[in-house]
C-alpha cells in the first residue's frame, strides 16, 4: 500500500495522550502531515509551551508512525495550540457545555463516589485510599483521586505522582500516576508551606477540583477527605449529594468512638454509608500468632452503632492487619495493592473488589423511556 496522509493520520489515531487519555486526532492536536519519499514530519501542538509530556507524545507518534510500510525515518515539530484551539478544545472536552460543571453530580452521571473519611488523623485513610484506587485500576477500572485534605495533603507522595498538574487556561488536566488520575493542593503548594485557608475558601478548592479539572470517564472516583466532619465533608455533601462514605478507624476504642460521628454525619447529609474499614487490626508474629496492638473491636463496633442509628445495614468491609509493606509502598509511591501478595493488600483488594462491583442504583437517573400514549 503506498505511503498516504490518510494512512498516517490512523496511526496517529493510535497515539493517547498520557494526560487527557484521548487520540491526538480527536483532539485536534495534530497540526499537519508532510510525506516526502520515506521521510515522514508531522507536526503536533500542545496544549502548553511548557507540557511536561511532550517527550512522551514525540516517542509514541514515532513509534506509532514507524510501524507503516515505506517509512524510514519521523520527524516531529512540536508546536503550541492558539487560543481559539484551546477554547474549542476545552468545549470538546466538557461535552459541548463552554461553562464549568461538575460531572459527578449531573444526574446521568455512572461514575461511583466515595468519600473516605475517618473520625480522627493517624488511622491509615489516605493509605487506604491510595490503595483503594490502584486495586481497583488493576481491575480494568478508570479511576480519579481527589486529595480532600487540603491541609495534610499526602496522596501525590503515596501514589508517586512524578509531573505537575497541565494548565489549559480555566481547565486543570491532572496527572496520572498508577494509571490514576489524581488532584491534590499539594501540587500548587509550595513545599513545606502550610496552607492557611477558612471555610469559603476550602469550599471553592472542592469546586476547583471538581468542576475545572478534566475527569474524563471515570467508574470510580475516591476522595480522601481530612479527618472529622468539619467543612469538607459538609462541601463534598453539598457539593456532590451521590457520594457515598466509607469510614476508617483502628480496633482503639478512642478512635472507633470519634469514627462513628464521621459516619453518623451521613444522616443529615443523606449521604449513605457503605461500610467500615478497620486499619491496624493486629501484627501477625512470625509463629502465626496475632498480637492485637490497639486492641480489637473497634471495627465492629462502628459497624452496629452506625448500622442502628441509620437504620440499614453498615458492614465491616475489612480488618486490614498491620503490613510493614503497605507503610514502604505508601512511603515510595508503589502502593502494594496494585500486585498484592501481602496480607494487607490482599484485604484492600478484596474490598476493591467489592467497591467495584456494587450494583448502581437508577433513583434519580434517566432511564431513556418515553411513556407512549
Amino acid at each position: 500500500m503506498p505511503l498516504t496522509t490518510d494512512s498516517i493520520r490512523a496511526a496517529l489515531a493510535q497515539v493517547i495522550d498520557p494526560e487527557i487519555r484521548r487520540p491526538i486526532t480527536e483532539l485536534d492536536m495534530v497540526r499537519s502531515v508532510e510525506i516526502d519519499g520515506g521521510t515522514v514530519t508531522v507536526g503536533i501542538d500542545l496544549t502548553t509551551q511548557g507540557c511536561p509530556l511532550r517527550d512522551v507524545i514525540t516517542r509514541d507518534v514515532q513509534t506509532k508512525v514507524s510501524e507503516l510500510d515505506g517509512v524510514e525515518d519521523v520527524r516531529v515539530e512540536m508546536g503550541v495550540m492558539t487560543e481559539e484551539q484551546r477554547q474549542d478544545l476545552r468545549t470538546k472536552l466538557r461535552g459541548g457545555t463552554p461553562e464549568p460543571v461538575i460531572p459527578f453530580a449531573q444526574p446521568g452521571s455512572l461514575t461511583r463516589v466515595y468519600a473516605i473519611t475517618s473520625g480522627k488523623g493517624g488511622v491509615g485513610k489516605s493509605s487506604v485510599t491510595a490503595n483503594l484506587a490502584v486495586a481497583l485500576t488493576a481491575q480494568g477500572l478508570k479511576v480519579g483521586v481527589v486529595d480532600a485534605d487540603i491541609y495534610g495533603f499526602s496522596i501525590p507522595r503515596m501514589l508517586g505522582v512524578e509531573h505537575p498538574p497541565t494548565k489549559l487556561d480555566d481547565m486543570i488536566i491532572p496527572p496520572v500516576a498508577q494509571g490514576v488520575k489524581v488532584i491534590s493542593i499539594g501540587m500548587f503548594a509550595a513545599p513545606g508551606t502550610p496552607v492557611i485557608w477558612r471555610g469559603p475558601m476550602l469550599h471553592r478548592a472542592m469546586q476547583q477540583f471538581l468542576g475545572d479539572v478534566f475527569w474524563g470517564d471515570l467508574d470510580v472516583l475516591l476522595l480522601d477527605l481530612p479527618p472529622g466532619t468539619g467543612d469538607i465533608a459538609i462541601s463534598v455533601a453539598q457539593l456532590l449529594p451521590n457520594s457515598e462514605i466509607i469510614v476508617v478507624t483502628t480496633p482503639q476504642v478512642a478512635a472507633a468512638e470519634v469514627a462513628q460521628r464521621a459516619g453518623i454525619i451521613s444522616a443529615q447529609t443523606r449521604q449513605h454509608v457503605v461500610g467500615v474499614v478497620e486499619n491496624m487490626s493486629y501484627f501477625e508474629a512470625p509463629d502465626g500468632s496475632r498480637q492485637e496492638i490497639f486492641g480489637s473491636g473497634g471495627g465492629e463496633e462502628v459497624s452496629r452503632a452506625l448500622s442502628l442509628e441509620l437504620g440499614y445495614p453498615v458492614p465491616l468491609l475489612a480488618q486490614i492487619p498491620i503490613d510493614v509493606a503497605l507503610r514502604e509502598g505508601s512511603d515510595s509511591g508503589n502502593p502494594v495493592a496494585a500486585e498484592g501478595g501481602t496480607p494487607g493488600a490482599e484485604a484492600l483488594i478484596r474490598v476493591a473488589a467489592t467497591l467495584g462491583t456494587r450494583a448502581r442504583g437508577l433513583a434519580g437517573r434517566p432511564l431513556g423511556v418515553t411513556p407512549k400514549s
